[in-house]
């Protein structure tokens, strides 16, 4: 599997932007978004089980990311709105190769996509 983020840019804080991650070799398991701002720790900010339906974020993100899945297209979404300088960080797709480990776990996930930059300014 090898993923592909795009979306990223720069904008203003209250902004909105959506993230897209094409996958080829696309399977049902989990995938997910992560973030990482400079001089800090990839943390978890949403992923999603489309066999359960099942959608999860990170406190912090909770109503205001949301995220999608389009099998047709092999491609998750990450809607960001209300934009924070702190939202800031180089933003990553991830997918699981099981339906194992924690979802909001990076090592959980086995293929990562190279990443897309996202700046708030304020």
């Amino acid at each position: 599997v090898q993923l592909q983020a795009s979306g990223g840019g720069l904008v203003q804080a209250g902004d909105s932007l959506t993230l897209s991650c094409v996958a080829s070799g696309f399977s049902t398991y989990p995938m997910g978004w992560f973030r990482q701002a400079p001089g800090k720790e990839r943390e978890f900010v949403a992923a999603i089980n489309w066999s359960l339906g099942r959608t999860y974020y990170a406190d912090s993100m909770q109503g205001r990311f949301t995220i999608s899945r389009d099998n047709a297209k092999s491609a998750v979404y990450l809607r960001m709105s209300s934009l924070e300088p702190e939202d800031t960080a180089v933003y990553y797709c991830a997918a699981k190769d099981s339906y194992s480990g924690s979802y909001n776990y990076a090592r959980s996930y086995a293929y990562w996509g190279q990443g897309t930059q996202v700046t708030v300014s304020s």
